[in-house]
């Protein structure tokens, strides 16, 4: 029970640092992505560069939807999930990994095209196997190896061991395999491989709590992960994932052809961080609006009292000095009801986005906002009678 309390803490202390670290950490997402976004529009789509400049914009939204899995994962909340193919994810991932991965390891795939879908989030799927990979090269660091990874459908019968053991239901599952020819582990370090905080990297390498997370997101599946290996004969990692209907399956890492609304109103952006305020004035003037920025809420607050008529639309962040973003538009819309306003935040608890709603904000925007999602809101925000 002692062991148990002290697991305890630490996931509360855990939820704790997340949301700390949340804010600020998608603050420094926001720049990143929108210069980045902002460099794309200043170059020839044929630019040999746009091609790199788009895995930038990949990773950091990869980036800013791993900020919510934690979230999500210290408050042991669920996530949502929809039907997707794995393959795609698999795919995605181990073209990230090339890119990190030194040459003495070899990446040896086989990748089913056919396996099926399952019902997942695709920032959890990415996870396990960025995780299980990762595990695989640090394995190998030293002297080299083969990382392979395969991805097949298989049919689990009744006679199964697995379902013998209740470890799985009888049906059809995705099988993702992740193997390494590194040093092995003996029985004792595979036993204990899955607990929180486990670790045999040196400080500073590893926390102990990949591959708890992992077998969280699995069970969480109703899937099952195994593993078998021998000192010095590396190790074989078996993710098995409740098959679905095949069914519309979403995309992964889509680009959306839709055109990005433009407009020419006043806009009023406040935000304490210059380096944010700079980019979205460089952003919105390039849509066409007049804007006008502050970097602090009370300058912003009084530039509203003086002329409630001023601005067509406000655009806040939440989290600041003074007044928050919530307390500025509630004394904004006092003074002018009708006024469009739209919230941006890298995390609170102090305001979700029904509450936000409830009391007539627009929308709700969770940091780092891309070019195309500002635009749209700001259009839909301003277009609502």
């Amino acid at each position: 029970m002692e062991e148990r309390l002290r697991q305890s803490q630490k996931m509360e202390a855990i939820g704790t640092l997340a949301g700390g670290i949340a804010h600020d950490f998608n603050n420094i997402l926001a720049p990143i992505l929108g210069y980045t976004e902002l460099a794309l529009t200043r170059i020839s789509p044929q630019d040999a560069l746009a091609t790199d400049l788009q895995q930038v914009i990949g990773a950091a939204l990869r980036a800013k939807e791993l900020v919510q899995q934690i979230l999500a994962f210290s408050r042991q909340s669920p996530k949502e999930r929809k039907p997707l193919q794995p393959h795609l994810v698999v795919k995605e991932a181990l073209k990230l990994l090339r890119a990190s991965l030194p040459s003495t390891i070899e990446i040896r795939e086989e990748i089913s095209t056919e396996c099926g879908s399952i019902l997942a989030d695709p920032t959890q799927m990415h996870q396990i196997i960025m995780n299980l990979c990762t595990n695989a090269y640090q394995a190998m660091r030293e002297n080299g190896g083969v990382l392979g990874v395969s991805l097949m459908k298989v049919t689990i019968g009744e006679e199964d061991s697995k379902v013998a053991s209740f470890e799985l239901a009888p049906g059809d599952y995705v099988l993702l395999e992740v193997s390494d020819t590194g040093c092995g582990m003996d029985h004792a370090t595979m036993a204990r491989i899955f607990e929180p905080y486990f670790t045999t990297k040196a400080t500073g390498e590893g926390t102990g709590l990949g591959l708890s997370v992992v077998h969280g997101i699995i069970k969480s599946h109703q899937g099952q992960i195994t593993v078998y290996s021998e000192p010095g004969r590396g190790t074989n990692f078996h993710v098995y994932l409740p098959r679905v209907a095949e069914a519309t399956v979403l995309p992964i890492g889509a680009v959306c052809q839709e055109t990005i609304p433009t407009g020419t109103e006043r806009l009023l952006v406040v935000d304490d961080e210059e380096m944010i305020t700079g980019m979205l004035r460089v952003i919105l003037q390039n849509l066409g609006y007049q804007v006008t920025i502050c970097s602090g809420s009370l300058e912003a607050l009084a530039l509203v009292q003086h002329d409630p008529a001023a601005f067509d639309l406000l655009i806040t962040d939440m989290t600041m000095p003074g007044l928050t973003g919530f307390e500025l538009a509630q004394k904004a819309l006092a003074l002018r009801p009708d006024l469009p306003v739209i919230l941006c935040t890298g995390f609170s608890e102090l305001i979700n986005k029904e509450q936000a709603k409830a009391m007539g904000i627009r929308a709700y925007l969770m940091k780092p906002v891309s070019v195309r999602e500002l635009a749209q809101a700001a259009r839909k925000a301003l277009d609502k009678t």
